[in-house]
């Protein structure tokens, strides 16, 4: 049973490593992830980073980030190749499918909350593009340097 689920990958490539050798691993993941029926839905080259902390004798490293939807199956065989590089100093593999579905969620739960307040007050549900946060700058005052009269409640 192969679920289709969507992760994260971050490698850190050695600095010994030149720039053709950190495509050829960006183009072995990306073989490995079409034998798998998988996609790689984004991939970022962050560059060349200074370490936290010293990993063998690098002090630095290249760090690539890529974004994979695949089955399980496909990233064991990520892993498993990523462990026997020589270039790869430390990878990390993370399901993020569960908290992006978690935040989408949240989202929805905090819009159905805003437009039921909104109801309660007379307003309508949706907050009109006058009403958004960060739409004007400060020169764009519509009222002519007038404040708004104070509401009482």
């Amino acid at each position: 049973m192969s679920q289709t689920r969507q992760y994260e990958l971050v490698y850190i490539v050695s600095p010994d490593a030149s720039e053709q050798a950190i495509a050829e691993l960006h183009t072995q993941v990306e073989q490995i992830v079409q034998r798998f029926n998988g996609t790689l839905d984004k991939s970022e080259n962050w560059g060349r980073r200074k370490l936290a902390y010293e990993i063998g004798r690098a002090r630095e490293g290249t760090y690539v980030v890529e974004t994979i939807s695949g089955s399980g199956e496909l990233m064991k065989e990520i892993d498993r190749r990523l462990r026997v590089t020589d270039t790869i100093i430390r990878h990390l593999i993370v399901r993020v499918d569960d908290d992006l579905r978690v935040a989408e969620r949240l989202r929805g739960e905090r819009k159905a909350t805003q437009a039921r307040r909104r109801t309660a007050r007379g307003l309508p549900p949706e907050p009109l593009p006058s009403e958004r946060r960060g739409d004007r700058d400060d020169n764009d005052a519509d009222d002519g340097g007038l404040e708004a009269p104070e509401v009482q409640r």
